[in-house]
């Protein structure tokens, strides 16, 4: 029984510019059918990795290390393997077409003819060192009839599909992978993290309407934007809530930990809601000495950064002439989320309804499931959860359709260790 158990377990890796953060879950039968529940989730400090980007594999393998065995102690046995996120700038989305010829004589569109498709769509010229993480068909086409969603069962002559392709520099990827395979842990997937964020906080019908998900970490903001249930795009932006502790940093001329406490215990998105009264001793905070600041004045030098951030994401919407015209808004998550007063002020920057990302139908033993820093590790074990099940009937899973698109398990993992000198 616990070697079945350990085989069913799930494990997402999200691997930060300032913290490791690892969710273990596993499917369980209910009255009604099969759940997934988080069993446990636990981090460790992120060293070796500056905004989504390897500098040092002896570091990372050292903080992995650390998370795995703060994870095993909670759920009993070791993780054998994970599902992976990854991030940073390097990460680009391009756009892609697939077009075949139905092989059926009586023209019926089969499942392997969209494979097919998809398939095509791949043979792009990707950049110079770079690799595909994922194709994520959008619309399809029978014989010139466009905005299908699935064709298979229609008839048809020629078929054609629409497809975001994920790619990422292959040496980032490989020294990711290189990490994770020094600490003796199997990798069943390479995943761009804002999409697992997005499986994990997002319902189908928020994609279906129009929706940007932002997952605002250390060094990144990842950004994902959904519309009639589709990827229109996903970016990371070199910019994250680590950039309010520097900022804060200079304005007290405090080192970075005292800030980074200044900003989680007594920091704000906005200054307009705070007395010029209420102020604050550093000593609390770590310093040495006696030291009283206004919280208001520690607001003022938060809110700037926060508008940037914001405009930024703006700007990523923009250019999708998607700006104030998201119906379901924006939703925010990941460690830099948790800032008091973050969701008015999306609301005044973005001018579109904003709200905090929990992950949604997810069951849960631990209250880590409730801190936005695990949304996107949790959101790994729902992309596994979910390609492990082929629920291809699931509306807006990008994980059961299209996560692992030509590609078996073993193929999967042969090709990250030929990536491995």
């Amino acid at each position: 029984m616990a070697k079945r158990a350990h085989n069913e377990l799930l494990v997402g890796l999200d691997i930060g510019s300032t913290s490791v953060r690892l969710s273990v879950g596993t499917a369980s039968q209910t009255p009604d059918g099969e759940d997934l529940h988080i069993l446990a989730a636990a981090e460790a400090p992120s060293q070796g990795v500056k905004k989504g980007v390897v500098d040092n594999i002896e570091d990372v393998v050292s903080s992995i290390s650390t998370a795995l065995e703060r994870v095993e102690r909670l759920v009993g046995v070791p993780p054998e393997h994970v599902w992976v996120g990854i991030s940073g700038t390097h990460v680009e989305t391009q756009a892609s077409k697939g077009v075949v010829a139905v092989a059926k004589s009586n023209g019926e569109i089969s499942p392997e003819d969209v494979d097919r498709a998809i398939e095509a769509a791949r043979t792009i010229a990707t950049p110079l060192n770079y690799e595909i993480l994922h194709v994520i068909p959008q619309t399809f086409s029978v014989d010139g009839q466009r905005g299908l969603k699935n064709p298979v069962g229609m008839s048809g002559v020629r078929l054609e599909v629409d497809t975001q392709i994920i790619q990422g520099v292959t040496a980032h990827i490989k020294n990711i992978t290189r990490a994770v395979y020094r600490t003796g842990l199997d990798i069943d997937d390479v995943v761009l993290g804002i999409l697992a964020t997005s499986e994990a906080v997002l319902s189908p019908r928020q994609k279906e309407l129009g929706v940007a998900v932002a997952n605002i970490g250390g060094s990144t903001t990842g950004i994902s934007v959904f519309e009639d249930g589709d990827l229109l795009s996903s970016v990371v932006l070199p910019i994250g809530s680590a950039n309010i502790t520097k900022d804060i940093t200079s304005g007290l001329r405090v080192d970075f930990d005292i800030a980074e406490v200044v900003k989680i215990r007594y920091g704000a998105a906005r200054a307009d809601a705070l007395d010029k009264k209420d102020v604050i001793n550093l000593k609390d905070a770590g310093a040495l000495s006696d030291e009283m600041v206004s919280r208001k004045y520690i607001a003022t030098i938060i809110q700037a950064r926060v508008e940037e951030i914001l405009e930024r994401i703006d700007d990523v919407l923009r250019g999708l002439n998607k700006s104030g015209k998201l119906p379901a808004g924006i939703v925010l998550t990941g460690g830099g989320a948790a800032l008091d007063g973050l969701i008015d002020s999306a609301r005044e920057v973005l001018r579109l309804p904003a709200s905090l990302g929990y992950p949604i139908g997810i069951g849960s033993v631990t209250d880590r499931s409730n801190d936005l820093g695990f949304s996107t590790s949790i959101g790994l074990v729902k992309w596994g959860y979910l390609a492990r099940h082929q629920d291809a009937d699931r509306p807006g899973s990008f994980a059961s359709r299209f996560g692992v698109v030509g590609k078996t398990t073993v193929e999967i993992k042969n090709w990250f260790k030929s990536l491995i000198p």
